[in-house]
């Protein structure tokens, strides 16, 4: 709205926003709370709320109001991120702070900072600046105590000790009761040293010396020596050794602490008192043991044995020992795991639980699902001290970032909006019963969008006490039906097993199909000459056909109802013929069904039911309805170490638009958001030219599906990037290194198809005659699939050409990328052709359109060759 004046009213406000409020789903009693405070920009969050540390790298965000009833408010949050997915990169390197932010927010800071401070901390308490003496002082301050000055428990960690230091103190003189050490983090180097010092203590039962460079370089043989020589240690660096027992289990009761140790005696009913037990992550083989026993732990109540490999116990071995325990009523545990492969089954065999993985029993058995949002573990950061904040941050940020698309009454985006929400809005977490709502808001103060200014929206949809975790719902309105359970792996550690069995269902299916021929007949599609030999009339809304196709054969005519032949940019459906007076017996440039072709997820599914999965054709997944199977086949090639690169194509978009290289699982599971995908292994070792990245655009024209005409044109058009061809992951954000279709962005860059030739031939020592052959046959082979599968094609009154993409990897082998349909087909090969050819561009141009009609219609097959 040009000239608009500034919003100043609340009726003015819903004039201009009326959509978007219905949009938001934010309740109407808040509709004038939120004009209120967009309008004096008031982000009062910080007096209702407060987040806080949890689970590692994660915050979380509590209420700190006393009470705060259901739709009762609504909180501005600011984004503190916004931005396309082919900027990220760049701009986390050259915004002064970005950066640094969001790596604090996605809790990916830099190691070296927080060393910094824990030091500036070290530093406020007044530590004794002399190692030695702060290795005293933690000995001395043991000793205080200690009861009678007897010292069983002794900590030293991060105090700077080496090997000679170690030697010097001569611990195990000093303290031979010792129960447990720790030495974590500081700079022990010699397996024997460190062996000879530990083993020395008689009746250790927990040695930590997690973080010395002796565990990193020499792990394994330190490990035997230390477990050979001290045969009743129950805990070695956090895991339980074969021999735990009483005391470890004491340790994750709470039983057993710095101040009170135990004793070196342990026997008798020492764990009588333990009601809950948390052995998650202890590297646990057998947890069939004498201590781990009914008779041991009579009140046990929680269980957790979550990530521990439990090799060693079979299902019902395990499952006998834990129907013992006779109060025991919640109880954590992979799923599926070392109790079976889902939760329905664990709940039947241990009838007594009231709670499995943090979820009511009942509700667990109402819904049914295998997957149960609640049961699962989130995905935490990872990253080594080496990689630089940039790739940390674009590693994490799929598990924080929201997307929208803009539009006006004119068009939509493109490309879609990523934004990460402030602090505050990205401490929620997820739940699959949240207490609060959050949703995108567009706020235009000047009335219209050049003066939009986004923000996001928060609002309890429940009752909230004070200390309430607030929590959100990260799949909104997606349920089962839109595979919500697979969804859940962009945030949370999905069954690895059950996504496997998926995809190997799927690859089993594949690979039985059998290749299907289409009918193939003799005879011959007849030309569709007038018997008084006059010029057949074209009707075209395609501005190239009308001015090149220069054949005396055919003339243009500006009505549809009087054309022989209708070569249209739209699609021919029996609405359009009615309204545009088509009749049967002209013919069209379009054959039914062709969808099966020219749109991706359509073309993958019509190739792998008339051929399974051929190596011309990459692993490909619909996500909107294979998300599980593609998961299961990333989980495959992760554990087999092979490359997880794909690439993310909409279905039926072209010039590459929203297409992304990605290898992060949840990425591509994200990426599903800004509209319906395939996901295909990316191509890593493309042939190159020239060190560059081609494809190659064939052009087929078809005279009929049934019996099957093809015919190939002579040219071909190469389409090269403008860069370099990398796998430097940075790369995957530059548009010109791993895209080839430069029409619409960056330099141009084509070749003609005989300097192409030529000089390819040159630089790999190859045999292009060869190439073409193996190509051919592939392009017969999609058109035979169609035929195959989609009979329904076949139409006496249909011509058409297409544009099949190709690339070749580094054997020379060819892979599909796509099929474009004709009226794309016809305009880009009239770009094409004027690119390549310079001052003689429309002659060219000419000459290919006139060739084509002669093919289809005259059946003159110039310049062109059967397939």
């Amino acid at each position: 709205m040009p000239g608009a004046k500034r919003i100043e009213t609340y009726e003015d406000f819903l004039k201009v926003h009326g959509l978007l409020l219905t949009a938001s789903g934010l309740p109407q009693s808040l509709h004038y709370q939120l004009f209120e405070k967009l309008l004096s920009e008031r982000f009062d969050g910080g007096d209702h709320f407060a987040i806080e540390p949890c689970d590692g790298h994660q915050r979380r965000l509590v209420l700190t109001s006393d009470f705060m009833p259901k739709s009762s408010h609504v909180f501005l949050i600011d984004h503190a991120w916004t931005f396309r997915l082919s900027d990220a990169y760049k701009q986390l390197r050259e915004v002064p702070g970005l950066a640094e932010r969001m790596a604090a927010l996605m809790c990916v800071e830099d190691p070296e900072e927080t060393e910094e401070a824990v030091d500036r901390v070290s530093l406020q308490k007044g530590a004794e600046p002399g190692v030695l003496k702060l290795v005293e002082t933690e000995i001395k301050k043991a000793k205080q105590e200690g009861e009678d000055g007897t010292v069983l428990w002794l900590e030293l960690e991060e105090l700077d000790i080496d090997d000679h230091m170690l030697l010097s103190l001569d611990l195990s003189s000093r303290f031979p009761d010792l129960l447990a050490l720790s030495l974590c983090g500081n700079k022990l180097e010699n397996v024997e040293v460190v062996a000879r010092e530990v083993t020395k203590f008689g009746n250790l039962r927990a040695l930590w010396l997690n973080n010395n460079p002796v565990v990193k370089n020499c792990g394994d043989h330190l490990a035997d020596i230390v477990l050979q020589g001290l045969p009743d240690l129950e805990i070695y660096n956090s895991c339980f050794t074969a021999n735990f027992g009483v005391w470890a289990l004491g340790f994750c009761g709470g039983l057993y602490v710095k101040d009170n140790s135990g004793s070196v005696d342990l026997g008798g009913h020492q764990l009588e008192c333990v009601t809950s037990l948390d052995l998650s992550n202890r590297c646990i083989h057998s947890l069939i043991n004498k201590a781990f026993s009914p008779a041991e732990l009579p009140c046990l109540s929680y269980l957790n044995i979550r990530g521990n490999p439990l090799k060693q116990n079979s299902v019902s071995d395990l499952l006998e020992v834990l129907k013992g325990f006779p109060h025991l009523e919640s109880l954590e545990v992979d799923i599926p795991g070392p109790l079976g492969e889902s939760a329905i089954e664990i709940i039947e065999s241990l009838p007594k639980l009231s709670e499995l993985n943090g979820v009511n029993v009942s509700k667990i058995l109402a819904t049914g699902k295998h997957v149960i949002d609640s049961m699962l573990q989130p995905h935490l950061p990872e990253w080594t001290a080496e990689e630089p904040l940039a790739d940390r941050i674009i590693n994490a940020m799929w598990t924080y970032l929201l997307t929208y698309r803009l539009a006006n009454e004119e068009k939509i985006d493109e490309t879609s909006v990523w934004y990460v929400m402030d602090e505050l809005g990205s401490g929620l977490k997820h739940s699959d019963e949240p207490n609060f709502r959050v949703a995108p808001f567009l706020f235009m103060p000047e009335g219209n969008l050049a003066s939009a200014v986004s923000f996001s929206i928060l609002w309890p949809t429940q009752n909230v006490q004070k200390g309430d975790e607030c929590t959100r719902d990260f799949l909104f309105c997606i349920g089962e039906d839109k595979q919500r359970s697979a969804r859940l792996s962009a945030w949370y550690h999905t069954p690895e097993n059950y996504f496997i069995q998926e995809y190997e269902k799927h690859h089993q299916k594949l690979r039985s199909k059998s290749l299907i021929s289409a009918a193939i007949e003799s005879s011959t599609t007849r030309s569709i000459y007038h018997a008084d030999g006059s010029a057949l009339r074209v009707y075209t809304d395609i501005p190239q056909v009308e001015e090149l196709l220069t054949r005396p054969e055919f003339v243009i005519t500006s009505e549809p109802k009087d054309a022989d032949i209708i070569w249209t940019s739209i699609q021919v459906d029996e609405d359009t013929k009615k309204v545009a007076g088509i009749r049967d017996e002209q013919y069209i440039n379009q054959f039914p069904f062709e969808a099966c072709l020219v749109m991706k997820h359509h073309l993958a599914e019509t190739i792998q039911k008339a051929h399974g999965s051929p190596e011309w054709l990459q692993p490909t997944y619909n996500l909107e309805s294979h998300l599980a199977q593609l998961i299961g086949d990333y989980y495959v090639r992760r554990r087999d170490g092979l490359s997880n690169l794909w690439i993310l194509k909409p279905w039926n978009m072209a010039r590459t638009i929203d297409t992304t290289v990605t290898d992060n699982l949840s990425a591509i599971i994200r990426l599903m958001e800004t509209g319906p995908k395939i996901c295909q292994k990316y191509i890593e070792h493309p042939a190159l030219f020239n060190g560059k990245k081609f494809d190659i655009r064939y052009i087929v024209l078809v005279r009929s599906m049934n019996p099957l005409e093809l015919f190939l044109s002579e040219v071909f058009w190469v389409r090269l990037a403008n860069n370099p061809y990398s796998l430097d992951k940075h790369s995957f954000f530059e548009y010109e290194t791993h895209f080839t279709v430069m029409n619409y962005r960056g330099r141009f860059s084509h070749k003609s198809t005989p300097d192409f030739v030529t000089e390819f031939e040159q630089e790999h020592q190859v045999k292009w005659l060869e190439i073409d052959l193996r190509v051919r046959k592939m392009i017969r082979s999609v058109f035979e699939a169609a035929a195959s599968v989609h009979p329904e094609m076949d139409s006496p009154r249909s011509r058409a050409i297409y544009g099949v993409d190709v690339m070749l990897d580094s054997s020379f082998q060819p892979k599909l990328l796509e099929v474009t349909y004709c009226p794309d087909c016809t305009r880009a090969c009239t770009y094409d052709t004027k690119a390549i050819v310079g001052g003689g561009e429309v002659i060219k141009a000419r000459d290919f359109f006139n060739d084509v009609f002669g093919c289809l219609f005259l059946n003159e097959a110039t310049h062109v060759s059967p397939l």
